[in-house]
């Protein structure tokens, strides 16, 4: 394989890795989004207190349950990567917004693993898995991110 062709393969797996990540994310916000309002008991079994994070005063934001944001947050990094396709000239735009939206989604991550772990002393597994999703997602952003613009020199 040339290293013409390597350049190409690595942000085409990238983007690739990301978008399946994302789809698992909103998979895994939707199941939470579904228990929230349904009030059904999540399938945690012995291995977390999912209805103690799930029912406390962290898992709404004004009165909208969090895992809808987070669902939101998911379809939209697929509209990124999606547009991509469709419009390859928005692509440094797109790169900055990817960026953009996993930073934010991180950090709002991070203060709801905080929150878990120091003050309801609770973890729910799938809250840990859509944060390491995201975190992931933020990494891929940061390698595509360094990609493009080291390419171009």
């Amino acid at each position: 394989m040339s290293a013409e062709s390597n350049e190409n393969v690595r942000p085409q797996s990238l983007w690739f890795a990301g978008v399946i990540l994302a789809i698992l994310g909103a998979v895994d916000s939707a199941y939470l989004l579904w228990l929230k309002l349904t009030g059904q008991i999540a399938a945690c079994q012995n291995i977390g207190d999912c209805e103690a994070v799930n029912s406390s005063r962290y898992a709404e934001l004004g009165g909208i349950p969090i895992a809808l944001f987070g669902l939101l947050a998911y379809l939209l990094i697929l509209i990124i990567f999606f547009l991509e396709l469709k419009f390859p000239e928005w692509q440094d735009s797109l790169l900055l917004a990817h960026f953009g939206v996993t930073l934010a989604g991180t950090l709002y991550s991070l203060y709801l693993t905080y929150l878990e772990i120091f003050v309801l002393k609770a973890l729910c597994p799938f809250c840990v898995v859509s944060a390491v999703i995201i975190i992931i997602l933020f990494i891929i952003s940061i390698l595509r991110l360094y990609t493009a613009y080291s390419s171009e020199e």
